[in-house]
This record gives C-alpha cells, structure tokens and sequence, in this order.
C-alpha cells in the first residue's frame, strides 16, 4: 500500500474511531436528499439548535444522498452531518433509509425530506415525546404547505395532517416528518423493493407486531413540494403499485378515480371561493387530473419494473 492510501486509511480509521467513542446521542434525523440546495441550508439551520429536554449530545445528522449534482453535499458536511452516499443503480426509498439508519447511533431514528422545514424551536422534542408510551413505535408529526404550494396539495396536507387529531388509519405515517425506535428498526428493517410507501409498510407492520403510531401534530414542518405536472403524476402512480403491495385488497378503477376527481375538485372549488382564491381553477384541475390518473394508472400495474422504470419511478427527472 503507497504512503497516501495508507495515511487516507489511518484518517478513515481515527474518524470512525472518534465517532464510536462520542456519547451515544438521543436521536438520529436522518435525511433523504436528491439535488435539494435550495431548501436544505435552511432545513439543517432549523435542526442543529433543537431544544431538547436531554443532556448533549441530544442529536446527530446523517444525509443519505442519491448522486445530488448541485452541491447538496457539501452543504450537509458543513453543517456537520454525515453524508451517506447511494447510487442512483441501487436506490429505493427503503433501501436509502436502511442505509441511513445503518449509519445511525441515536435511540432514536427521526426522518425527515430535505425539502421540509421544521417551524419551531421544539419540533423534535414535539415528534419525540409520545415515546413515553412504551407502546408507541412510531411517530410522524403535522406538514403544511408553503407560499408557493399548489392550492389542491395544500388541502391535501390539510386532510392527512390536521392541527389536532389524526384523520387516518392507525398505521398511518410519513416518513418526511417522522420518528422510529431504532430497536424496531433492527427488527423489522425498511422494505427495500417497494415504489413507495415504505413508511406505511413500516407502520402496517408495527401495528401488527402490537404496537401503536402515534401523530403528533405539535411537530409541525413546512413542506416545499416544487414538482411539475409530470412529477406529480409520477409520485401518485408509483404510489399506487406500492399500494398494490401493501394492501392487495384495495381495488381502484377507472369510474372510482373519475369520482374522486370530480368530488376533490368540486371541493377545492369551493375552498377557493371561500379563500377568495379563484385564480387557483387551472392547478386545481391539473392537479387532481394528475392525482387520481396516476393513482388509477398506478393501480393498474401488475408486473415487475424494469431498472429503466425504476429510475423513472424513484428520480424526480
């Protein structure tokens, strides 16, 4: 071995050693990014001063990268997080945060998108407390929208994380504003094959293992969505095959997403009136045009995808 390989491995060494003799901390947020500058520097500013009622250190970071090209990186390293690299050949959204947790030391694994932003001061003290309940596996806090949200998604966050109790079924979660104990993790890992909703996976299989989800809506984080038409379509499809998956039993047919659509777009209509937002007609058709025929189209794949598919499934572009 030449002198700088050796002395690159002696530094590769004395890190991993340092990190191993640091304090075990409470939580480890661990953080899925793809080309997310824009929002990350903020999302990591929001993190690093969390007030928790815990000695130090309270907290570590780990970004688990997928082949970012505009410098999200070195944005996550400056902000003294751990940046855990996987290929684009390799990703699944399971798979990147099995490895994120794989890298993670806190009692504690607490996930969150690099395009969320925590509002407040206590956002992970709020996720965290309903473990005091022995009984309680996982969390996942109240999303919001942003300035720029689309008005349809905006009511979607409104529907699925209200400012009091939880409106879904009890294994209901989402892992970008979410918390798992790393004990269960051990046990039941990630599904690492699915399109999406490994979170809800996670969840289903919590609670048949005898445990509960928790919402806690004072954990509150604005989630800056900037998808286009064609982006949005993608995530409700792939959505959909996850589903398939999850719950096999579930049909969705041509006639339900039409009903669905005109229901949701009827409703928004009227939210809009009342929000004197009628300049919002055109997204509001688009989005749920995009919403309930992916969601169909989603539902009406029964095969195994191609890597080609995948990659169209899994990247934003």
């Amino acid at each position: 071995m030449s002198m700088p390989e050796s002395s690159a491995v002696l530094a590769g060494s004395s890190q991993e050693l340092s990190r191993l003799l640091t304090p075990t901390p409470l939580a480890s947020v661990i953080i899925r990014t793809f080309n997310e500058a824009r929002h990350l520097p903020q999302a990591l500013a929001q993190l690093t001063p969390q007030i928790l009622s815990s000695p130090d250190p309270a907290l570590e970071l780990i970004v688990v990268d997928s082949g970012s090209s505009d410098g999200t990186s070195d944005i996550a390293r400056r902000a003294g997080a751990r940046v855990v690299p996987i290929s684009k050949e390799h990703f699944t959204f399971g798979r990147s945060l099995n490895l994120g947790c794989e890298s993670a030391r806190g009692e504690y694994l607490v996930f969150i998108s690099g395009h969320c932003i925590p509002l407040t001061q206590n956002w992970l003290e709020q996720l965290l407390s309903p473990f005091e309940n022995p009984a309680v596996g996982m969390t996942y806090g109240r999303q919001i929208g942003g300035q720029f949200t689309k008005f349809s998604e905006a009511r979607v966050f409104a529907k699925y994380y209200p400012p009091d109790a939880p409106s879904q079924g009890p294994a209901f979660c989402n892992n970008a504003n979410a918390a798992l104990r790393r004990s269960l993790w051990r046990r039941f890992r990630f599904e690492e094959d699915l399109t999406g909703l490994e979170d809800l996976a996670m969840g289903k299989t919590l609670v048949r293992a005898g445990f509960a989800v928790s919402y806690a809506p004072g954990a509150v984080v604005q989630h800056l969505h900037e998808e286009s038409w064609t982006q949005v379509h993608r995530r409700y499809e792939r959505e959909a095959i996850a589903l398939q998956s999850i719950q096999p039993d579930l049909q969705f047919h041509a006639w339900d997403a039409l009903l669905c659509f005109c229901k949701a777009v009827w409703g928004d209509l009227v939210a809009a009136f009342l929000a004197s937002s009628l300049g919002a007609l055109n997204s509001i058709v688009a989005y749920r045009w995009n919403q309930y025929h992916g969601a169909w189209r989603g539902h009406t794949v029964h095969r195994k995808l191609t890597q080609q598919e995948k990659l169209r499934y899994f990247y934003p572009s």
